[in-house]
C-alpha cells in the first residue's frame, strides 16, 4: 500500500488539467445496480430502512477537488472517487445517483452537518481521526493518501523540515493544520483550498498543505509558479462519516464498500477517476472493524 499515495499524485496532475472540460464526461463509470427492493433487506427501525423507504439520501461531498469530488458549473452531478464510493452506498439503499441530493461540504462543517442531520453521510476526503470519532461516526478507510507541501517555485521550503516558523495554510477544520502546527509552523485556515492556494501565489503565506493528491492538481494549474515539495509526512486514512445516533450505519457502510472492493467496483472507480493518467491501481486498504 505504500505505493498508493504516489499513484494518486501522478493521477491527479492529469485529472486537473482536464477537469474544467471533462469533469462530467463519464458520470457513471461504475455500473452499479440499484436495488429496487432495498427497503425489504433492512430491519425495521434502522436508519438504512428509513432512508431506503424514503427514496431520498443527502450526501455531503467536496465540489473543489478534481479526481476526488469536483463539480463544474452546469454539471448535474459531482464526479470523482469519493463520489463513486457514495454512489455505491446510495445504490445499496435503492437510490440512483441522479436521485441523490449532493450537498457541498467544506472541511469545517462536516461534523456539524452530520450532527444536525443536514446530511446522512459525508464522503469528502474525510480523514479518520480519534478526535472526530468522539463526535461523529466514521467507517473505513476506503482510501489512503499522504500530506505534502505546495510552495512557489524557488522557495527555500524543500520539505517538512523547513516549515518551522513559516506560515502554512490549509482549510479550516482539516487535520492538515494540526499536523504542521506540531512541526512548528504557523497554521492559517481558509474556507476553501482555492483561497489557500491564492495566498501562496500572492505571497501571503509561505506554503499550503493537504493531501498530496490535491496539491499536485493545483500545481498542474500553475506549473510555472507552483510546485509540490518533499515526501509525504503523514498517512491520511479517508473514510465515510455518519451520525453517532445511528451506529448501525457503520456495519452497513463497511460491508457495502468491502463488497465493492471484493467485486472489482472499487478498482473500477479508481481507474475511472484517480487512475485516468494510467497510474497503477493500488490494493484496497483494510477497513476498521465496527465497535
Amino acid at each position: 500500500m505504500k505505493r498508493a499515495p504516489f499513484a494518486i499524485l501522478a493521477a491527479s496532475a492529469a485529472l486537473i488539467l482536464g477537469a474544467c472540460g471533462s469533469a462530467g464526461e463519464d458520470s457513471n463509470p461504475v455500473d452499479t445496480k440499484v436495488d429496487d427492493n432495498a427497503a425489504s433487506q433492512f430491519e425495521d427501525g434502522t436508519a438504512m430502512k428509513a432512508i431506503a423507504e424514503s427514496g431520498k439520501v443527502r450526501i455531503g461531498v467536496k465540489f473543489d477537488q478534481p479526481g476526488l469530488g469536483f463539480k463544474s458549473a452546469g454539471d448535474p452531478q459531482p464526479v470523482g472517487f469519493d463520489i463513486e464510493m457514495a454512489k455505491i452506498v446510495a445504490a445499496k439503499l435503492g437510490i440512483a445517483a441522479d436521485k441523490v441530493e449532493w450537498v457541498e461540504t467544506i472541511s469545517d462543517n462536516r461534523e456539524p452537518f452530520l450532527q444536525k442531520g443536514t446530511v446522512d453521510f459525508v464522503f469528502a476526503s474525510y480523514s479518520i481521526t480519534d478526535d472526530r470519532r468522539k463526535v461523529v461516526g466514521q467507517a473505513g478507510p476506503y482510501f489512503l493518501t499522504g500530506q505534502q507541501l505546495l510552495v512557489k517555485k524557488g522557495s527555500d521550503i524543500k520539505g517538512v523540515a523547513d516549515i518551522k516558523g513559516k506560515e502554512v495554510c490549509s482549510v479550516t477544520g482539516s487535520t492538515s493544520l494540526k499536523q504542521v502546527e506540531e512541526k512548528g509552523a504557523k497554521a492559517r485556515g481558509f474556507e476553501t483550498y482555492s483561497q489557500c492556494r491564492d495566498q501562496v501565489l500572492d505571497g501571503g503565506v509561505d506554503s499550503m498543505t493537504t493531501d498530496g493528491s490535491i496539491l499536485l492538481g493545483y500545481a498542474a494549474l500553475n506549473p510555472d509558479e507552483l510546485e509540490v515539495v518533499g515526501e509525504p509526512f503523514s498517512e491520511e486514512r479517508i473514510g465515510m462519516g455518519y451520525s453517532q445516533d445511528k451506529p448501525e450505519l457503520c456495519q452497513f457502510l463497511t460491508d457495502t464498500i468491502q463488497e465493492a472492493m471484493d467485486n472489482g467496483n472499487w478498482a473500477k472507480a479508481f481507474e475511472a477517476t484517480l487512475g485516468k493518467s494510467g497510474a497503477e491501481t493500488p490494493e484496497p486498504p483494510k477497513m476498521d472493524a465496527c465497535a
